[in-house]
């Protein structure tokens, strides 16, 4: 499971091109002279969201010479020329935009003094290099000037971070002024993808300050003027690390909330070849097995919306597979929703319903008598039981998932003295019932690839928990009865 959908994508060939290229009459012829190297490959590559990929290589001949040629284009983005050695090194970095005609003539030992010919998005980017490096040479100054300071003041560091923010508005002001003057080029785009809303003050209104208003802007304008299937975003180094920092400063770590804002992001970004599968992927192992509880809410609405409706054409059969099977798994037990019913019977033979428990609380638990985990777990989940949920009125309606195991089952409760439990287990008549009436198994129903596997329900049954630990079940209990 750890490796699922690692390639969703042909993302690159060392001597190819994204899968997802457009074909055109005129595809790319880009020179390289590059020295002192001879007799060698050197490479284009670019960021592939959070990945670093090559897309295509040259080999430089006896005289450093070399071309970077297919009848394809490239998709635009921030591209890096890379050599082979010492384990392929980044060079400098370049511009790719629509007119991929043009020539690099450059030096390894000064790598900041490469000159493109030919594309006027380069001679616009190099600029921008220049005035960026000439602020950040005047703020290493500065930095140097504070740190040796033997006694530095808290005015001291005022005024450095003054300076910062001084930088950053004039950065800003330079790149605000590409975007107004060259709209429809690619390092407006870029630029207009990589700014972020400026943090407002706190305003004051009818006499209370409005601390909330600042969050609320910063959010309504993070996406201002970024096209989400614009697949030229993609080959940046800033695009996905903003998408992150947006959920993760945001977005409420709720699923619902999370849906919405997933949701609008691949809507929007429909229209890209590479943008959309990428982002798809991204939130689909992201939720798959995500990191808060509820939030695989989020893959199933994926699924149901995206994959469901045809986008399973993205996935090979394998990831397919996985995909469709995860999904399945987890739709009949989200937090919220009703627990499956389960009709097994007990030690004694008599079916004992979960829904006859009439428990303010009921802790289910999945376990295998021979499981050595489960040995361990069982017993404490037992001891927090008598010591503080038999009183707060919890109930247990314990399963046994291993069918022919019945003699170590009954062994252990009895030699772990587990009296005040329901206790079940799913005999082989039982099983072949369900199967032969195409009911849903209960290892399906309940997600069941591990054990012990614990849910806490409500008094309607309805779920309120899964996947955490009795500690954390303790917790909701204790919260839960507060209100």
């Amino acid at each position: 499971m750890k490796q699922f959908l690692t390639r969703i994508l042909l993302v690159c060939g060392i001597t190819g091109f994204t899968a997802q290229a457009p074909v055109v009459a005129q595809g790319r012829n880009i020179t390289i002279k590059l020295t002192p190297l001879k007799n060698t490959k050197v490479y284009l590559g670019s960021n592939y969201g959070n990945t670093l990929a090559l897309f295509d290589s040259a080999f430089l001949n006896d005289k450093s010479e070399g071309v970077f040629s297919a009848p394809n284009k490239l998709t635009g983005g921030i591209y890096f020329v890379v050599t082979a050695t010492p384990e392929y090194a980044i060079q400098f970095d370049l511009l790719m935009d629509d007119q991929q005609q043009f020539s690099i003539t450059a030096d390894t030992a000064f790598k900041d003094k490469a000159v493109i010919s030919g594309s006027a998005e380069n001679v616009f980017y190099d600029s921008y290099k220049k005035f960026s490096a000439t602020e950040a040479k005047y703020m290493q100054g500065l930095e140097a000037d504070f740190k040796a300071k033997k006694a530095r003041t808290k005015e001291d560091t005022a005024a450095l971070r003054k300076q910062y923010v001084k930088v950053d508005k004039v950065l800003q002001g330079y790149r605000d002024s590409i975007i107004e003057k060259y709209p429809t080029s690619l390092l407006a785009t870029l630029f207009s993808t990589l700014k972020r809303p400026t943090v407002p003050e706190i305003p004051v209104v009818k006499g209370k300050p409005d601390s909330l208003y600042p969050y609320h802007f910063v959010k309504g304008h993070f996406w201002d003027d970024v096209n989400f299937s614009d697949d030229r975003i993609l080959h940046t180094s800033f695009f996905e690390p903003k998408v992150d920092d947006y959920f993760r400063y945001y977005i409420s770590i709720e699923a619902d909330s999370i849906i919405k804002e997933v949701n609008y992001m691949l809507l929007a970004a429909r229209g890209g070849k590479e943008i959309y599968p990428y982002l798809l992927n991204k939130f689909t192992k992201q939720y798959m097995n995500p990191q808060y509880m509820g939030q695989d809410k989020v893959f199933v609405f994926l699924f149901e919306n995206f994959y469901a409706k045809g986008d399973t054409t993205l996935l090979d059969a394998a990831n397919k597979k996985i995909v469709t099977e995860r999904a399945y798994n987890l739709m009949a037990n989200q937090i919220g929703q009703p627990a499956a019913p389960i009709n097994f019977p007990d030690s004694s033979g008599k079916i004992v319903p979960l829904y006859s428990l009439t428990n303010n609380f009921t802790v289910l638990a999945f376990w295998d008598p021979t499981c050595g985990h489960c040995k361990i777990e069982i017993p404490r989940l037992d001891s927090m039981y008598r010591a503080k949920w038999k009183a707060l009125g919890v109930g247990i309606y314990a399963v046994n998932i291993k069918e022919e195991e019945t003699a170590s089952w009954k062994k252990f409760i009895s030699d772990n003295k587990l009296v005040g439990w329901t206790h079940t287990h799913e005999t082989t008549a039982v099983r072949v019932a369900g199967e032969r009436a195409h009911l849903m198994s209960f290892r399906q129903a309940y997600d069941i690839y591990k054990t012990p596997t614990l849910y806490l329900l409500d008094k309607d049954k309805r779920i309120i928990a899964k996947s955490l630990s009795m500690e954390q079940f303790d917790e909701i209990i204790k919260l839960k009865l507060k209100k």
